[in-house]
């Protein structure tokens, strides 16, 4: 089983190697590739020491997977190269997201959909993984209305040059910005790029990514997209409408049977989910559970979860354990 890693020397880079690593899937060989200016590096993983080529030499190599984590541009003009010698490519951009012709998959719910012909297959945006996991068990029992979201999205969803303005700008240093304002001590309600209705992308990506997983184009989605300081995970307020009336309590045992997902919800403990306590963990984490009074059928959910593991290198490399696990490459 020959895998290879595109962007490997990235920041989502690294953390799937590490995620390979601690999954221990049955790697023969392990080939990493990223841009010219990278190529000829050397990687420690696993005990081995591995150098980094480039991306035409890592599709003579013939993968039967590589996991892409090096920009749209880039997937999309080597993942096609990747399929055509037979590799099955997983795209953590956001390039193949909405094309009709790709599946968009979270294991726990989707996996099942997918086939040997699927050469190209698509990452969801890590704000969407952790969400539509915490909301699988309500559509599947209840049906989902409408969501109302509010996302606190870490720094590192920006990648390593955010991290670094937030420790220049914590040492009082006066360092590149990647943010048009100072991110310390801060909120921005900018994620991504503004189109003309005042929406962003990232908050879109919110709304045509839930549909397509779940599979219900009649959903009623609005989303709000917010950058904080943090380092540690994404959190997500989300107000969900139902279609018919619940009970919490068997929310409660709904969501906690739910692969992947974890309740913390004990307010009169104070257990709630918190980024500083889902980082560099797999599992969505969801709390904060109360019904909403001011509509028929309503819930308030905090959901939050490390979007560098679950939200990009823990699903795709999920998605390679499912394709191997069922002789799909």
């Amino acid at each position: 089983m020959k895998i290879a890693v595109i962007g490997a020397t990235g920041m989502v880079g690294n953390v799937m190697l590490e995620v390979l690593r601690e999954r221990n899937l049955p790697i023969t060989e392990l080939i990493l590739a990223a841009s010219e200016r990278s190529k000829g590096n050397k990687v420690k993983w696993n005990g081995k020491e591995i150098t980094v080529v480039g991306l035409q030499e890592a599709v003579e190599a013939k993968p039967q997977i590589a996991i892409f984590s090096a920009g749209g541009n880039v997937s999309l003009e080597w993942a096609p190269k990747f399929a055509e010698v037979g590799t099955t490519v997983i795209d953590n951009s956001s390039a193949w997201r909405m094309d009709e012709s790709k599946k968009l998959i979270v294991p726990e719910i989707n996996a099942s959909s997918l086939t040997k012909e699927d050469k190209i297959i698509a990452n969801p945006n890590c704000s969407t993984i952790q969400m539509v996991l915490a909301l699988l068990p309500l559509q599947e029992n209840y049906g989902i209305k409408r969501l109302v979201i509010s996302t606190y999205q870490s720094v590192t969803g920006t990648g390593v040059a955010a991290i670094k303005q937030l420790e220049d700008e914590r040492a009082g240093v006066d360092g590149k910005k990647v943010y048009p304002y100072i991110i310390d001590k801060n909120c921005l309600p900018h994620g991504g790029d503004f189109y003309d209705d005042g929406y962003t992308s990232e908050e879109m990506k919110l709304v045509h990514e839930t549909h397509k997983i779940l599979g219900d184009n009649k959903i009623k989605i609005t989303a709000t997209v917010v950058r904080v300081p943090v380092v540690g995970g994404h959190s997500e307020s989300v107000n969900v409408e139902l279609n018919k009336d619940f009970d919490l309590n068997t929310i409660r045992q709904q969501l906690q049977a739910t692969p992947g997902v974890e309740v913390q919800d004990d307010f009169r403990n104070n257990i709630y989910p918190m980024p500083i306590t889902a980082h560099q963990k797999d599992e969505v984490f969801v709390g904060r559970l109360r019904r909403d009074r001011s509509v028929d059928f309503g819930l308030n959910m905090w959901i939050v979860s490390d979007n560098l593991r679950k939200g990009a290198a823990t699903n795709a490399v999920q998605i390679a354990e499912y394709l191997i696990e069922n002789a799909l490459v």
